[in-house]
This record gives C-alpha cells, sequence and structure tokens, in this order.
C-alpha cells in the first residue's frame, strides 16, 4: 500500500435498490481493510432490510435525523455525531425523519464488496 488522496467526485453518487444514495470516497482492491461511503437517504424514506455477509458496517451520522434498526435492538433514533456498528450478519435498515437528507458515513471492514450484500426484505 502507498500513500494515497483521493479527491471526492460528488458527481459519481448513484442511487441504489436500497433506496440511498451512495459515492464511494475509499473502496479499492489496494486497500481491502476497509472502505468509505458518503450514504444518503431522502425525506421520509426507509431503506430496506439487509445485511452483510462477512463485513462489519459502522454508521458516523453526519447530517439529519434518523431511526435506525439493527439487529434485536428496539429502534433508536440517532443524528450528528452518533455511530451505529453493525456486526456481520446483522439484519439493518435506516429512516430519515428529518426534513432534509440523512447523511452518514458508511465504513466497512473489510472493504464492501456488492456479493456481501443480502437484501432480506420481507
Amino acid at each position: 500500500m502507498k500513500p494515497t488522496i483521493w479527491p471526492v467526485d460528488r458527481s459519481a453518487e448513484f442511487y441504489t435498490p436500497e433506496r440511498c444514495y451512495i459515492t464511494e470516497l475509499a473502496n479499492t482492491p489496494e486497500d481491502p481493510e476497509a472502505s468509505i461511503a458518503l450514504a444518503r437517504v431522502s425525506r421520509g424514506v426507509t431503506t430496506r432490510w439487509h445485511r452483510l455477509v462477512g463485513t462489519t458496517e459502522r454508521y458516523v451520522i453526519l447530517e439529519g435525523r434518523g431511526r435506525v434498526e439493527v439487529g434485536e435492538l428496539p429502534a433508536h433514533e440517532v443524528s450528528a455525531g452518533d455511530v451505529v456498528l453493525i456486526p456481520p450478519l446483522c439484519r439493518q435498515r435506516i429512516t430519515n425523519l428529518g426534513e432534509h437528507d440523512l447523511v452518514f458515513f458508511a465504513i466497512c471492514t473489510p472493504r464492501f464488496r456488492p456479493e456481501a450484500y443480502q437484501s432480506i426484505e420481507d
């Protein structure tokens, strides 16, 4: 691994079937230990129930107000500064409760790979 600086390309944001927007900030085979994505959930939207196989995820809430549901924990309101730890295979979804976008970092270890994603929507 070499020192690297990746500029943010906001035009690279894409919409996912999970019902949120993602901008990959750092996700490369050259750095397999972790990935960082900027996630954005529109007002009133709830993401799909899903889980990640073999990957731990952390949400770091940057802007907005939401309700996160993780595993068997009761639903919990989150806002800027809150961190949510989601172990592998743990069901998860998040709802935007605010008037503006809910924005957070999604940090995965090891790095996020599409084959790790499992939709478990009823």
